[in-house]
């Protein structure tokens, strides 16, 4: 999808236009029971304590309709017992076997129909967290940070939730412990924004909801109704210790077709995370001989002719916890550059109008990123580091904050320190800035500095960035500004590119359809951006513009235009690229989408102007309840002006998996990356064929996000001109016990 669209769509649970915090002058408070009967969660709403729960209508429907009453009934039932809340939602449907749920792994079930609750539990409309499920009880969560606009399906809660489809429709219950949650510990009642909503996907994906929606105003949690209730709640004690077991054995080769595979020792590792909610609002993590390996392979991208490093979330449990109190405009902390930890400890909080987080680790590997205006390099040193990482931040005003950043990494003849202040402001409903200013200290080891061609001793470099966005129903308008020095470096966090200075200004028209209109929205968008080094000379400048189209089937659809300059090796090269992007559903089970560019590409590696096709499809095929099928691959074939092919590169990731149930499944994945370059047009010696593949069995049982058992098996493969078919370069076997034990 283009840079474009990822502006206006989160990519969560929810999409949505946002309203303003005036109306939460006017919003409704609705009681929050208390039962001290049990409540057994099993998608059967038999118990009596329902009966006492307050009921609240899901009755707007708030996309693609404009605040007009919901298609179908839905009805949710909230209480407390002082330690858990508890939801139900009575789902009708006139068409019970149109349902789309599948049996899914946690926080994939997006495409089906699902229920769910936000709640702002500090109720300042800055931060929420959300909890849905589908019919057959599949959990999804996430937070949401209103202030910087972003939804993080990362966080993993400990909670329970069932459902079931019945003769008119589904009924799912959720059983939500306090402790899973942060609020304010105060005397008296608590009062807590809530958001419920029902998404219904049929010939369009319907928002249902018992807020209406502004779409004129930029914030979301400002919207929301009330609930009062949960007087001097004192939720169970928040500890949680997970001692984990981890055993592995690899067997590798360091020159395959030569050297058969070596086998190598079996090793075993104990550990443990500590996670303790001191208080409501204040949670610490401890870390000790800690597993931070991934237990899934990373979604296969393909890296040929790129200029810069590659991007990769985190999914360790450890840096998941409370991580959007780390973010920042610049992409200042990366906890993927954190490798293996022998331990870690992190305290997380927030008190009143000030919010806090401070991660420490020693590190036993040192990862590098060498960042450039041009490129970027990467190493990893086999030495240790200490890693620090502090984050401060106070709110004021309606949704707005200011907050400093310092990041330290310190080892044998190395270090980078880096601090900075930050700020984003709400001027109004619709306006909003931002401004951050980091200044960095960096050493390198001589022999690394050598290599690698950075700077000798000790460096320092500054970045700041700035922005102005309007945001309303029918308009979009942005400003940014960024500048990076040389020799800035944030070896803790993401920031591939240095020695910039860029300009970016765009804007565009939003429709929305109604009710006898084929189309449900339509965007047009508009950028121009202009980056140049410090020395005031061209990077790279472009002009692009798209039209988004959203219709039946569940489509999204949108094409474009690119106009670039780019310099390269001190020449400035011009590309003119078209750019085509297609998603749909046809049926409930099964998703189609394809996105693919043509036009002109600067081949990076011999210094010319080229042109190139990329095609990336991908689908995700629920078979039946249990088997999906998911496909992503790209082919990239880049020919000279000449029509010479230069390379054609394809990468496939195929994963099957059966899912079992709700918490256990059995996944094959396959990956294979393919490269075949013309020899004769390259200016330096490469391989004229070179593949890779690699294969992965994975069995997962979770019974939580804590308490989980992985058994695994994986194996590489490569081929290239020196090798004769593909060669295995590496086998491993492995398992993963943990156990999350709540005294």
């Amino acid at each position: 999808m283009s840079c474009l669209s990822s502006k206006w769509v989160l990519v969560g649970a929810i999409v949505v236009a946002m309203p303003s915090l005036a109306t939460s002058e006017a919003a409704s408070v609705s009681a929050l029971p208390h039962t001290d009967d049990a409540i057994s969660i099993d998608g059967v709403m038999d118990e009596a304590a329902w009966q006492d729960a307050t009921a609240i209508d899901i009755d707007i429907e708030t996309r693609p309709g404009e605040n007009i009453p919901a298609r179908v009934k839905t009805v949710a039932y909230i209480l407390e017992n002082g330690q858990k809340l508890y939801i139900a939602f009575d789902a009708r449907d006139p068409e019970p076997s149109e349902i789309r749920a599948y049996l899914r792994d946690r926080d994939s079930a997006w495409n089906d129909d699902f229920v769910g609750i936000v709640l702002d539990t500090y109720n300042d409309e800055r931060r929420a967290f959300e909890f849905f499920a589908n019919p057959l009880g599949v959990q999804m969560d996430l937070t949401n940070d209103d202030v910087n606009k972003r939804e993080d399906e990362s966080w993993d809660a400990i909670w329970d939730s069932a459902g079931r489809i019945n003769e008119s429709g589904y009924i799912v219950e959720m059983e939500i412990p306090l402790n899973q949650l942060r609020f304010p510990s105060i005397e008296g009642e608590q009062i807590w924004g809530i958001d419920l909503l029902r998404f219904y996907p049929r010939d369009q994906r319907y928002r249902f909801s018992n807020n209406e929606t502004d779409r004129s105003l930029n914030c979301y949690l400002c919207q929301f109704n009330k609930i009062q209730g949960l007087a001097n709640a004192e939720p169970e004690r928040d500890l949680e210790i997970v001692p984990t077991l981890t055993g592995s054995r690899t067997d590798s080769t360091d020159d395959p077709g030569v050297i058969p595979l070596e086998e190598g020792d079996a090793d075993a590792e104990v550990g443990v995370n500590i996670r303790w909610g001191i208080t409501p609002d204040l949670t610490a993590n401890l870390a000790i001989n800690p597993d931070f390996s991934q237990v899934e392979a990373d979604v296969a991208q393909l890296d040929v002719n790129n200029q810069f490093a590659l991007f990769y979330p985190e999914k360790r449990p450890f840096f998941l916890e409370g991580a959007d109190y780390f973010r920042t405009p610049l992409r200042g902390v990366f906890t993927r550059t954190v490798a293996d930890p022998s331990a870690g400890l992190k305290l997380t909080g927030k008190r009143d109008k000030n919010t806090f987080g401070v991660f420490a680790a020693q590190d036993d590997v040192t990862n590098l990123i060498f960042p450039g205006a041009f490129g970027s390099d990467s190493t990893s040193l086999d030495q240790g580091n200490t890693a620090f990482v502090g984050r401060y931040g106070r709110s004021f005003g309606d949704a707005s904050n200011v907050g400093g950043l310092l990041t330290l990494r310190d080892g044998d003849n190395y270090h980078n320190y880096m601090g900075g202040v930050d700020s984003r402001w709400k001027i109004s409903d619709q306006h909003s800035a931002y401004f951050q200013f980091l200044h960095s200290e960096t050493e390198y080891p001589n022999e690394t500095a050598i290599e690698f061609e950075q700077p000798l001793g000790s460096f320092s470099g500054d970045a700041y960035a700035a922005g102005y966005e309007y945001n309303s129903r029918d308009w979009v308008v942005w400003a940014e500004h960024e500048r990076v020095d040389a020799n800035f470096r944030a070896d803790s966090g993401f920031i591939p590119r240095v020695d910039l200075v860029s300009y970016q200004l765009g804007g565009g028209r939003i429709w929305h359809g109604g009710e006898d209109d084929w189309w449900s929205r339509l965007e047009w968008i508009s950028e121009w951006d202009d980056i140049h080094d410090e020395n005031g000379q061209l990077l790279e400048r472009e002009v692009e513009t798209y039209l988004f189209v959203n219709g039946p089937l569940q489509s999204h659809l949108e094409g474009g235009v690119i106009f670039r300059d780019v310099r390269f090796e001190g020449v400035t090269y011009d590309e003119t690229k078209m750019v085509l992007f297609g998603r749909f559903q046809p049926k409930g089970g099964l998703v189609l989408g394809m996105f693919a560019e043509y036009g002109d590409q600067v081949d990076f590696e011999n210094g010319r102007l080229g042109e190139e096709l990329r095609l990336s499809p991908d689908i995700s095929w629920n078979v039946n309840r249990n088997l999906l099928v998911r496909l992503d691959a790209s082919f990239v074939t880049l020919d000279s002006q000449d029509g010479e092919n230069i390379f054609d590169a394809k990468v496939y990731d195929l994963r099957l998996t059966w899912q079992f149930n709700s918490r256990s499944f059995l996944r094959f994945t396959t990956q294979q990356y393919d490269v075949e370059r013309n020899q004769a047009l390259y200016d330096d010696e490469v391989d004229e064929h070179s593949r890779n593949v690699g294969r992965q069995l994975l069995y997962s049982y979770k019974l939580n996000p804590q308490t989980v058992f992985f058994l695994g098996y994986s194996d590489q493969f490569v081929d290239d001109d020196q090798l004769n078919g593909l060669t295995e370069t590496d086998r491993s076997l492995f398992m993963k016990i943990g156990y999350a034990w709540t005294p």
